[in-house]
């Protein structure tokens, strides 16, 4: 399953936890993260004979000097369910900051973005600040090629 994590944001660089780096594009002013390169979790519930719920756990971090305002999430789904969003939870220290459910496109991707930071009449709010875990939950099919 090709899977990513992206973020944009203004000043500063985010970085996956444990021991990774972010790839700056200084023309696009955005950082991407892959997960190919980093250590993500993933577990599976069955949901009956031809379908389970994988959900994928993440971490990234947001640095106090950040000021980047945007991140996003998007990824691909190889056997994904029709009519079944992606649901993306955001904690820190186990505390829920963060939910949403994005919708995907029949090509099996989806993105979400989020807002990071929010600077307004010189005043910056940093929504994200620090080290975050991030549980991203997909329905896919067990045995996609026997149902096509």
């Amino acid at each position: 399953m090709n899977f990513k994590i992206l973020g944009i944001f203004i000043f500063a660089s985010l970085m996956l936890i444990p021991l990774n780096s972010a790839f700056a594009h200084p023309h696009l002013g955005q950082i991407t993260i892959d997960s190919h390169t980093h250590e993500s979790q993933t577990d599976y519930v069955l949901l009956g004979k031809s379908m389970q719920l994988e959900k994928t756990t993440l971490f990234f971090h947001a640095p106090i000097d950040n000021q980047l305002p945007w991140g996003f999430i998007e990824g691909k789904i190889a056997n994904h369910v029709p009519n079944y969003p992606v649901i993306i939870q955001i904690f820190q220290d186990g505390q829920a900051v963060h939910f949403a459910q994005t919708n995907v496109l029949p090509d099996g991707s989806y993105e979400y973005q989020f807002r990071v930071l929010n600077h307004e009449d010189g005043k910056i709010d940093r929504i994200f600040n620090g080290s975050y875990t991030v549980k991203i939950f997909k329905v896919v099919y067990l045995n996609y090629n026997e149902l096509i």
